[in-house]
Parts: C-alpha cells; structure tokens; sequence
C-alpha cells in the first residue's frame, strides 16, 4: 500500500506508460522527484544514519553499495568518511601511547590507487596515482594495531614508519619484520641498539607449469636473520600481522583484488585505511581474545559501539569550537 507521500514509480511497457503493478515485461524507473527524495545530505544524517554508514564501509562494503543500503548519497558518504577518519586518526596519535610491547610484527601490504604503477600516465602518478604501500605495525600479545601508514616503500616511508613505533612504544621491544632491505636503516635510526631486531625471509619454489596468474607460490621454508640484540627465536615471527593484512583485504573494499572499487584518490584512500583501524583496534571483539585489542591492551575499558566511534566527530568539533 502507497501513501501519499510515496513518490510514484513510472512503469513504461511496450504499449506505453502505465501504473500497473510488476509483471514480467515491465521496466520500472524511478521519477526525477523519487531520486531525489532518496539522497540525503550530510546535514541530515542523523547519528543512526552515520553508524549505518560507518558499519557497512568496514564490513567491506564498496561506496556505491554503501549508498544502495542506506539511501544517503555518494558524496555525503565520502564526506562522511574523510572527515570521521581524520578524528580517528588523531584519536588514535594521541590515545595510542607509552605502551608496553613485548613482541612488534611489521610488515607493508600492496595496494594501488587509480591504477597500477605501469599504466599511470606522468600527470596521474602526480595526482597520487600508482602502487601503494599500507605499513602496519602489530602488538603479537594484545594484537593491537600500534602504528600505520599509507605511502611509498622507500626508505623515507619506512624510517618514518619506524620512527612512530618507537615513539608510541616505551620499552625494550623486540622487532620481526620480513626481509625489506629498507627495515635494516629504519629500525637502527629509530631504536638505536637498544633493541632486539630480527628479520624473516620466507623462501618460495619455484612456480609450477600450471602456474596461474594470481596463484602463490609455494613456501618451502624461511630464513631468519639476527639483526640486533638477542631476539628470541620461538617467536620471531610476522604471522599475526600477516593475518591482519588479510583482515584489511577481507575488510576494506578497497583492497579486494580484480575488482573496480579500487581507491581513486590517495586521500580516501588513506582515510579508509584510518577508520578500519580505529574499527579494529576499539569496536572489533577479536576472534581469540574475545575482548577487542585495545581493551587488551589496557587503552579502553569496553567494547566501543560504531555510535560511539562516530561520536568522535562531534567531540573533534567541539575541541575546534573551543
């Protein structure tokens, strides 16, 4: 049953234009006054509305499928995004702090933002576009995300990327990390030698004749480095930050490969990366601890609710406003 102010729905057959109810023939398409009606501003979301929105980017839901599901429009989404992300991250600098790690998993994870590095045009690579690095640092006890960032896999990103863990961690730490050449400069400049460092390279056969395109090689063993310090052997490892780089692919719409909701601007790009953390690190119960990372860790005493993750937009306006 329709109520007045139900806009109608135009039904357009072969012997013209009708209001009949569905058939098989028929092709319905929404009026201009309908479109309309189901695109909502930024100004009108209401907090309800913002988690709904929140909780589908972060269960891996694409832009445009976010909008299918909730009605708010595309913008009002990307706005949505950029500006919640923004005070994640600076929750995230300021809460995560003088904590106490035992074991720091490291690794970078590849993405890409417009297209790949070898078809981006000059003014393209200008704009952000190409291959992309997300650096993730992983606490392997409160398996709590220390430190991220989005940029380069050069030596400039990794001793930048390094020199936030250390500021955020206050105690002797031992480190694994895979076998980046450029680990080996960062974590020294970053740590010094007061530290337990050591690197895991894993060793892959050969491919197979029926190799295919997007299937990985075979690990057939791993090689372990002593860098600095005396790492303990039993757990030099970067398992758990492996696991996490998969949660972000399963995660991140983003991220899923051979689709098209790859990221075209780095900035969103970026900004989708900082709220699938704050996600993860204080709303998302993990699986083994049953608490989520940053109770673990002793940074939050509950399960932060999506409604109160996006409640760090009205506390960031008021901050601004004060």
């Amino acid at each position: 049953m329709h109520s007045e102010n139900t806009p109608s729905v135009q039904v357009h057959t072969k012997g013209g234009t009708n209001t009949a109810d569905n058939s098989l023939n028929s092709k319905k398409l929404l009026t201009k006054h309908a479109r309309a009606s189901i695109m909502v501003s930024m100004n009108t979301l209401d907090k309800t509305r913002r988690a709904q929105v929140v909780k589908c980017l972060v269960e891996g839901c694409s832009i445009r499928a976010t909008v299918r599901m909730t009605g708010a429009s595309k913008n009002t989404i990307v706005k949505l995004l950029v500006d919640l992300a923004d005070a994640c991250a600076a929750y995230h600098d300021r809460r995560v702090r003088d904590l106490k790690v035992r074991r720091l998993q490291c690794d970078e994870i590849w993405n890409f933002v417009g297209a790949k590095a070898k078809n981006v045009k000059p003014e393209q690579k200008a704009e952000g576009w190409g291959d992309t690095w997300t650096w993730t640092a992983l606490d392997a006890d409160t398996k709590l995300c220390v430190s991220y960032l989005v940029g380069g896999r050069d030596l400039g990103w990794a001793t930048e990327f390094m020199h936030d863990c250390a500021m955020r961690i206050g105690n002797r730490v031992q480190i694994t990390t895979d076998g980046h050449k450029a680990y080996l400069e960062a974590v020294e400049n970053a740590f010094g030698s007061d530290i337990d460092y050591a690197q895991l390279q894993k060793i892959y056969g050969a491919p197979s004749e029926d190799h295919k395109r997007y299937s990985p090689a075979v690990c057939i063993g791993c090689d372990m480095k002593v860098v600095s310090g005396n790492p303990d052997p039993k757990h030099v490892s970067t398992s758990f930050v492996e696991r996490q780089n998969l949660s972000m692919r399963m995660s991140i719409r983003r991220f899923t490969r051979l689709t098209n909701a790859f990221s075209k601007k780095v900035e969103n790009h970026a900004a989708a990366v900082a709220l699938w953390f704050m996600y993860y690190n204080f709303c998302r119960i993990h699986q083994t601890l049953r608490v989520t990372p940053a109770m673990e860790a002793g940074l939050s005493n509950h399960v932060w609710s999506i409604e109160e993750m996006v409640a760090l937009l009205d506390r960031k306006a008021s901050e601004a406003a004060a």
